[in-house]
């Protein structure tokens, strides 16, 4: 992802459903019980976090967060006790990482991680190779297929190295297709060919031998030209012996253009290939205002992601991109549209949320 640029346009629709009811007379009680009061309510409360439920299938339940946000009393609370997978949203991108050619800058990076070690949660590093967020340095001048091959050799050695044995897995290429399954015109692509990908893991493995390593990308939640290109991807790989642990399916839908009805198809067949899957950038995003029938929708959606991941043996994990409305990415690039995490602005649950326990139950 990210943070900038992503959209999911999968159109494929299907009737709408009210088990919302549901959810909506859990949330009754659980508001009555005084669950839903905030942090400190639930923390009295005791009841199971989304992770404490998700590790009951062997699942882990993670959210994004990022720096400027970490001062939030209140936020970390919540980020620090309902979760046990972190994803840092930008301080482990090139712009970040390495601002300066052969100058790195792990402090963003380190912030997160140090957080998340003494909240006891692993760390999903994010991300070693993307064509966006990238340093003036890189991007300003033309490089020959050798300069830049030791560029991103030198940069993935780098980061992977400083993060050794302090993330459980990495997002080594994010993004490499376009919607219709064929290479994005990237810097790396464009100077190095298709053949950068299989190197990136290679270099990654090489400097990390025990982190899970992943390809990440958005709209390939459903079977179509992009996830097939994936597919086919990670079939030629593991048929050459490159080190891939896993497909990251980020998921950031949108409900105006329906919900990707074969998710739970596309998540079992890359796992028989022998891969792990990953609902890597969870939101779900609507055109405001939202409403009553938008959030019962929505908590659908949530729903069955969920039940999704959890009908697959290999799908081992989902992470919402930041749990609250209150830091979605969704408004600043969407205009007119958000509402699209499981809690709201002032981090109370919405129906997604309760959605959300319900399935993990």
């Amino acid at each position: 992802m990210s943070t900038i640029g992503s959209e999911s346009t999968t159109r494929t629709t299907r009737p709408s459903r009210t088990r919302l009811r549901l959810a909506g007379a859990l949330a009754a009680v659980l508001v009555a019980a005084g669950v839903a009061g905030g942090p400190a309510a639930q923390a009295s409360q005791k009841q199971p976090t989304l992770a404490d439920l998700a590790q009951r299938h062997g699942r882990y339940f993670g959210s994004a967060t990022d720096n400027p946000e970490l001062t939030d009393s209140a936020y970390t609370a919540l980020l620090g006790s309902e979760f046990d997978m972190i994803t840092p949203g930008n301080g482990m991108k090139w712009y970040a990482t390495e601002p300066q050619q052969g100058v790195f800058d792990w402090s963003k990076g380190d912030e997160i991680v140090n957080l998340a070690r003494a909240n006891h949660q692993k760390v999903r590093g994010h991300t070693l190779v993307w064509h966006s967020q990238l340093p003036g340095w890189l991007t300003s001048r033309e490089w020959t297929a050798d300069e830049l091959r030791a560029v991103l050799k030198n940069h993935i050695f780098a980061e992977a190295r400083h993060y050794r044995g302090k993330v459980y897995s990495w997002d080594v290429v994010n993004e490499a297709f376009n919607e219709d399954g064929t290479y994005r015109e990237t810097i790396f692509y464009k100077t190095l060919g298709p053949g950068y990908i299989a190197d990136a893991l290679r270099w990654a493995h090489q400097a990390d031998p025990h982190a899970k390593l992943y390809l990440n990308d958005y709209n390939i939640e459903a079977t179509g030209p992009k996830s097939d290109a994936y597919y086919q991807l990670a079939k030629d790989l593991k048929a050459q012996g490159v080190p891939l642990d896993g497909i990251g399916l980020q998921a950031h839908l949108a409900l105006q253009y329906g919900y990707p009805t074969t998710l739970e198809e596309n998540l079992r067949r890359f796992s028989e290939l022998g891969l792990d899957t990953a609902l890597t950038e969870v939101d779900v995003r609507m055109l405001l205002p939202a409403t009553e029938e938008k959030l019962a929708q929505q908590a659908d959606w949530y729903r069955d992601m969920t039940e999704a991941c959890l009908a697959v043996r290999r799908c081992v994990g989902i992470t919402v991109w930041d749990y609250t409305d209150k830091y979605s990415w969704i408004p600043a690039v969407f205009t007119g549209e958000g509402a699209a995490l499981p809690w709201d602005e002032q981090l109370q649950p919405k129906p997604a949320y309760f959605a959300l326990r319900e399935a993990l139950k």
